[in-house]
C-alpha cells in the first residue's frame, strides 16, 4: 500500500469518527444532535445521594465509573456548602468529567452561587466536615502560628481564636484560591450551555441579563473570578457573578406569578431556547416542577436533608423527544415545553446562500 493510499485512509477514518461524534455548535455554549440528557441539581454535600441517583439514572456503574456512554450529564451547580461531603463529590465529577469525555459523552459541570461564594471567600455556609476534609498533618501547626501572629491577650481570647479557626481552613481557603487545586478548575467552568434548545443554568437568566447572551455572560463570570477578582470582593453586588439578578442567584423565574410569562417568551427567544432548566430554588413540593407550560424546569428538590426536610435526589432526562423526572424509587413524565412559534420575518426570508 502506498503512503499516500495510507494518509487517504486515515483521513477518511478520521472524517468518519469527528462526524460520528457530537460536536458544540458555532458556539462553545450551545451543543446539539444529543439523544440523551440528564441533569442533576444542588447537592450540597449530599455524596451519597448524588451517586445513588447517578446510578440510578444509569450513568454511574457499581465502581463509580462513568457508565453512560454518550450521554450528556449536566450538573448545575452547588456541589459545595451545607454538607460534609462537598469535597468527595467533587473528586467524583472531577473524574467523570474525563471518563465522559473517553466514551464520547460529556459532564457539563456549571457553577452555582455557592462555589462562586467559596471563591470569594464567603465561607458563611461552610460546614465542619468541610473544614475537616482539607486537614493535613501539619493543620495544628499552621493554627498555632496564625493564633499566635494575632498577639492574644490573654488565655480566654487565645481559646476564641482556636474556636473560630477550624482545622483545615487555611489548607482549604488555598485550594480554591486562583491557583489551588480546586480554584483553577472551578474558574474555568461555565456558567450556561444549551443543549438542543434547553438552556440549562443554576438560578436562572433574567430579563436584565439576558440580552448579553451565553458566551458573554460566562466570559464575564470568568473575569469576574479571575483577573478581576479583588475588584470583584470589594464590590460584589455590583458583580454579575454575585448580584441578586445575576445568573447564579435569581429566584424569579421559580418565584414570579403566572403573568411573567411573556417575559419569559422574550428571554428564552433572545436566547433561541425552548426552556429553561434551573436549580437553586428547592421546589415546594419535593418534585421536578415545571412552570409557564414547561418553559422553566426546576429541578432542586432538595438532596440535601440537613438542609431540605422532607427533600430528595432526583435527576432530568431528556430523551426521545421525552422529559423524564427519574428518583430513587420512581420516574414521572414531565410535561415538555411547547415549541415557539417561528416569527413572521422568519419564516418568509429566503434560505441563506
Amino acid at each position: 500500500m502506498t503512503r499516500n493510499r495510507i494518509i487517504a485512509l486515515l483521513f477518511t477514518a478520521a472524517v468518519i469518527a469527528f462526524a460520528s461524534r457530537p460536536a458544540p455548535a458555532a458556539s462553545p455554549c450551545e451543543w446539539t444532535g444529543i439523544d440523551r440528557v440528564v441533569a442533576v441539581g444542588d447537592v450540597h454535600g449530599a455524596y451519597d445521594r448524588f451517586v445513588e441517583i447517578l446510578k440510578v439514572a444509569g450513568v454511574l456503574d457499581a465502581g463509580l465509573h462513568w457508565a453512560g456512554g454518550s450521554t450528556h450529564v449536566v450538573q448545575l451547580g452547588d456541589i459545595l456548602d451545607r454538607g460534609d461531603d462537598s469535597r468527595k463529590a467533587l473528586d467524583l465529577v472531577r473524574r467523570l468529567e474525563k471518563e465522559a469525555q473517553a466514551a464520547r459523552g460529556q459532564l457539563h459541570l456549571l457553577l452555582g452561587n455557592h462555589e462562586a461564594a467559596r471563591m470569594l471567600g464567603d465561607l458563611r455556609l461552610t460546614t465542619a466536615g468541610e473544614y475537616a476534609a482539607f486537614v493535613t498533618p501539619s493543620s495544628e501547626s499552621v493554627r498555632e502560628k496564625y493564633v499566635k501572629s494575632l498577639h492574644p491577650a490573654s488565655n480566654e481570647e487565645r481559646a476564641q481564636l482556636i474556636q473560630q479557626t477550624p482545622l483545615g481552613l487555611f489548607e482549604m481557603r488555598q485550594a480554591f484560591g486562583r491557583d489551588g487545586e480546586y480554584g483553577r478548575w472551578l474558574r474555568q467552568l461555565p456558567v450556561t450551555v444549551t443543549i438542543d434548545g434547553f438552556l440549562f443554568v443554576h438560578g436562572g437568566i433574567s430579563p436584565a441579563v439576558a440580552p448579553l447572551g451565553c458566551e458573554a455572560i460566562n466570559e464575564q463570570v470568568r473575569r469576574e473570578l479571575t483577573t478581576d477578582l479583588e475588584k470583584t470582593r470589594e464590590a460584589p453586588l455590583a458583580s454579575l457573578t454575585a448580584r441578586v439578578d445575576g445568573p447564579l442567584w435569581y429566584r424569579g423565574l421559580a418565584q414570579e406569578g403566572d403573568d411573567f410569562a411573556p417575559q419569559i417568551d422574550e428571554m428564552l427567544s433572545k436566547a433561541q431556547a425552548r426552556a429553561m432548566v434551573i436549580g437553586h430554588t428547592v421546589t415546594p413540593t419535593g418534585r421536578v416542577t415545571s412552570r409557564f407550560d414547561g418553559r422553566v424546569i426546576q429541578i432542586d428538590t432538595g438532596m440535601q436533608p440537613a438542609y431540605a426536610q422532607g427533600g430528595r435526589a432526583s435527576a432530568l432526562e431528556i430523551a426521545r423527544g421525552e422529559l423524564t423526572a427519574i428518583y430513587v424509587d420512581r420516574r414521572d413524565p414531565v410535561p415538555l415545553p411547547k415549541r415557539q412559534a417561528v416569527p413572521a420575518a422568519a419564516a418568509q426570508a429566503p434560505p441563506a446562500p
